[in-house]
C-alpha cells in the first residue's frame, strides 16, 4: 500500500536564500554558457545516460513505501542530484476536482511551498515533485535545492518537467503531483495510481522558477538545463 507524503507547511522549512538563475542574454544560456542550436528536445535516453552511475550523497538510503526496504540513495553530480525510485501521488495542496477530500482520503490542503499570491500549489494543474524532509540521511537544503528548483522528470522514453512543491516523509523518496504523473503517462488516481518503478528524478542544483507556478517557465528552463547537463557543461 502506498503511502501519502505528510506535507509540510512553508514555515516550517527553513529554505536557502533564495535564487533564481539569471535570465539568459542573447546567444547565451545563464552562467555564461554558449547557446547550442538544436532541432529537438532533449531525449530520455540522453538523460539517463548521464545517471548511469551515483556517487552518493546521501548518508543512507531510503523506502519507497512505508515498509519496503531501505534501497534508494540520493546521487549527486556538480550540477545535479538524482534518484530513481517509483512515483507515488501526492494530490495536496488547492482542492479540485480530481483532489480532494473525496477523492483522497489522506488530502491535506497544504504544500510545503507557496504560490507568489500566498495560496498553495494546485496537484492537478502544476507538475512538481516532492523532496523528503530534512534529516542526518540527506538534507536537500545543502545540495542547492528548494521550493521551485527545476526537476527533468523521465519515465520511459518520456522528459518532463516540473519543480520542487512539496515535502514528504523523511524516510521514503519517489513522488510527484497529480499533473507530473498525468504528463508521463502515469496514472494520477490518488488512490491507486502511480507507478511502482521506474522513475528518474533529476533536480538541477541552484536553480528556482520565479514564480513557482509558472508552468512554461519550468519547461523552459527545464530544457535548457537539461540540454546542458546532457553536454556536460
Amino acid at each position: 500500500m502506498r503511502v501519502q507524503s505528510l506535507t509540510l507547511a512553508a514555515a516550517g522549512v527553513a529554505l536557502l536564500a533564495p535564487t533564481t538563475l539569471p535570465a539568459p542574454g542573447a546567444g547565451q544560456l545563464a552562467h555564461g554558457d554558449p547557446v547550442v542550436r538544436h532541432t529537438g528536445p532533449v531525449r530520455a535516453a540522453d538523460l539517463l545516460a548521464k545517471v548511469r552511475d551515483c556517487a552518493p550523497v546521501s548518508r543512507g538510503r531510503y523506502r519507497s513505501d512505508s515498509g519496503r526496504p531501505a534501497t534508494i540513495p540520493v546521487c549527486g553530480t556538480r550540477d545535479a542530484v538524482f534518484w530513481k525510485a517509483d512515483m507515488d501521488i501526492d494530490c495536496d495542496g488547492r482542492p479540485g476536482r480530481h483532489c480532494n477530500r473525496r477523492t483522497d482520503p489522506l488530502f491535506t490542503g497544504a504544500t510545503a511551498f507557496q504560490q507568489s499570491d500566498g495560496r498553495y500549489l494546485a496537484a492537478e494543474r502544476l507538475p512538481y515533485v516532492v523532496v523528503p524532509a530534512p534529516s542526518r540521511r540527506w538534507d536537500y537544503r545543502a545540495s542547492g535545492v528548494r521550493g521551485g528548483s527545476v526537476v527533468a522528470v523521465v519515465h520511459r522514453d518520456r522528459v518532463r518537467y516540473a519543480v520542487v512543491g512539496d515535502v514528504g516523509p523523511r524516510a521514503i523518496i519517489g513522488e510527484a503531483s497529480y499533473a507530473a504523473a498525468k504528463a508521463l503517462g502515469i496514472r494520477p488516481d490518488p488512490r491507486g495510481g502511480g507507478t511502482a518503478s521506474g522513475v528518474t528524478y533529476i533536480v538541477f542544483k541552484d536553480t528556482r522558477v520565479t514564480p513557482i507556478e509558472d508552468r512554461e517557465g519550468a519547461v523552459t528552463m527545464g530544457e535548457r538545463l537539461a540540454r546542458r547537463f546532457v553536454r556536460g557543461g
